[in-house]
Formats: structure tokens, sequence, C-alpha cells
């Protein structure tokens, strides 16, 4: 019978050790040239535009949740169930986007830091906003996405990369412009 192992044994052999830098087998930055039928120059700026979108994309996915946690008034319940919907559907861009720049060769960013860092959406504060700010907040960061993904799309279109334009278009676009047409009609006022 094979002998069953402490858990402070496992810990101990699976614990990195401090200061320890793994040795990286792809840097960021670093194509892997795969066989997908496009150009090395093609792969690295669709792999660049889609980190920068991946970075903002997931900024726009963490102001859903901070407003789904944080959001008050009249309307919380549907608004709290909205912003976690949405929530929902930008983390499901964030992975189609990630696994596009995997497929170009490319490496994602994955980090918070990385991300705050590459981010062009201002960031929110830590405490409390009121809905409308929410709303503002919100509707400024889809707007951010969007202008991304349809500049990177017509670069995509261009250079023959059909995937990240389909991502793009189909998703990327298609997703932001419903959940903006959802959350703007928060803001307008009943006649």
């Amino acid at each position: 019978m094979a002998k069953l192992l402490e858990p402070d044994t496992i810990t101990q052999k699976l614990k990195p050790t401090r200061n320890n830098k793994g040795k990286e087998i792809q840097e960021y930055g670093q194509l892997v040239k795969l066989p997908i039928a496009l150009s090395e120059s093609v792969c690295k700026e669709s792999v660049e535009n889609l980190n920068q979108l991946l970075a903002d994309t997931m900024t726009l996915r963490d102001l859903y949740k901070k407003h789904h946690w944080q959001v008050a008034g009249p309307n919380f319940y549907s608004l709290h169930l909205l912003f976690d919907k949405h929530y929902e559907a930008q983390a499901e861009l964030v992975d189609e986007i990630a696994e596009r720049i995997q497929i170009l060769g490319g490496i994602t960013l994955a980090m918070a830091a990385d991300v705050a860092e590459t981010s062009i959406i201002p960031r929110a504060p830590k405490g409390r906003e009121a809905v409308s700010e929410q709303i503002a907040r919100l509707l400024h960061a889809h707007e951010v996405v969007l202008k991304e993904a349809r500049t990177m799309a017509r670069e995509a279109s261009e250079s023959g990369d059909d995937g990240t334009n389909d991502l793009l278009v189909s998703d990327v676009i298609r997703t932001n412009e419903f959940q903006v047409w959802f959350v703007a009609e928060h803001a307008i006022e009943a006649q």
C-alpha cells in the first residue's frame, strides 16, 4: 500500500522558494510561430492590439463587478442583477480575447498590476459612487472598448487576420453595443 504524505510535506514540496524568478518559457512580447497561415508581423500587430483590448475589457469587467457589489438606491435589485449579468458576458470576452492571443502565438496579460498599468480606462475610486456616476463610468468604458475594437477590426481585416476581425466584430463589438443599450436606458429620465 502506498504511503500517504502529510499535508505539511505536500505543501513544502509545492511551495515556491522566496524570490524565485521562475524561468520563463516564453517572454511577454515574444511570439511562437504557429502554422495558422499568417505572417509573423500580422500576428505581432494583432497580439499587441488584442492585449490592449484585453486590459481594457478586464477593467470593464471589473467595473461591472465593483458596481454590482456597491450599487445602492431604488433600482438596487435590477441594477445588481444587470451588472452581474454584464460582468459574466465581459468575463467570456476576456477568455475569448486571451485565447485568440494564444492562437496567434502571443502571451496574454494576466496579472492585475499589468492590466492596471496597460488599461486606458480611467481608474474608479475605491468607494461607492452614485448610480448616475456608475452608469456614466460604465458607458465611458464601453466607448473606449468599442473605439478600440472598431479600429482593430479594420486593421485585422486589412492585414488578412480574419479570425481576429471576426472575434472583434461578432463578439466584442456586438456584446459591448448590446450592453451599452441596456445601461444607457437607465440614464434616460422617464417623461
